[in-house]
């Protein structure tokens, strides 16, 4: 059975469970605590070479990691990815779009806010996210006049990939009530039979407030 190495609050592993609860694919979770240090094992990084999550192993031992990369290869053969070479490299042009400039922008701003981090970050880069994140925004508003789906006319992994920080962006301090079309997009993608794979907050997560790869403190230390 497949083992998905998971971090609840994590956007980009809740791309994959979305998938695999679409599949409805059995499948063993193992929690990752990321804030806690674990990604930096020599064990997961065995795993995910960067210490992120999500990443998977096959019955046969085999990983692999990253969300988008998991989707490509989980969709095979289903009705969430096209059989076509052309209608596969328009998914992994909006996979490569995702990671670039939704994930990097919308993603890092929006983990940034709700773990109390935003402060801590140099106004310059927070604000060079913001109009990138903007821009990416208007992007989708455009493309999604055009057609119901990111990647086609069907719905797919593209779709549960850009909806994960899209969904949220919000949160990020971005107005998604300026963006019509792409909220009409959001409403189909929602409306999804099988959809609903469940989103955490990050306050389950005592830790989160901590920077990935700082150590954390003693039992009773300041």
């Amino acid at each position: 059975m497949l083992t998905l190495y998971d971090y609840l609050p994590s956007q980009n592993a809740w791309k994959v469970r979305q998938l695999l609860a679409h599949l409805q694919r059995p499948h063993r979770t193992q929690p990752v605590s990321i804030f806690e240090g674990e990604g930096g094992t020599a064990a997961y990084r065995a795993i995910s070479p960067t210490g992120t999550v999500p990443a998977i192993v096959l019955d046969d031992g085999r990983a692999l990691a990253e969300s988008n990369a998991i989707l490509m290869f989980l969709a095979q053969g289903t009705p969430y990815l096209p059989d076509d070479a052309y209608g596969q490299a328009r998914v992994w042009q909006w996979l490569c779009f995702e990671q670039e400039r939704i994930e990097s922008q919308i993603g890092a701003l929006r983990h940034w806010t709700l773990t109390g981090k935003l402060a801590r970050r140099p106004a310059a880069l927070v604000e060079l996210k913001r109009q990138a994140g903007a821009n990416a925004l208007a992007i989708l508003e455009r493309e999604l006049a055009t057609r119901d789906f990111i990647a086609g006319d069907r719905y797919g992994i593209a779709d549960i990939a850009l909806f994960a920080y899209t969904s949220r962006a919000d949160e990020a301090g971005f107005a998604l009530a300026d963006h019509p079309r792409l909220g009409a997009w959001l409403a189909r993608v929602r409306a999804q039979p099988g959809f609903g794979a469940e989103m955490h907050p990050y306050s389950i997560d005592p830790h989160s407030g901590r920077e990935l790869g700082a150590p954390i403190p003693a039992p009773g230390a300041a």
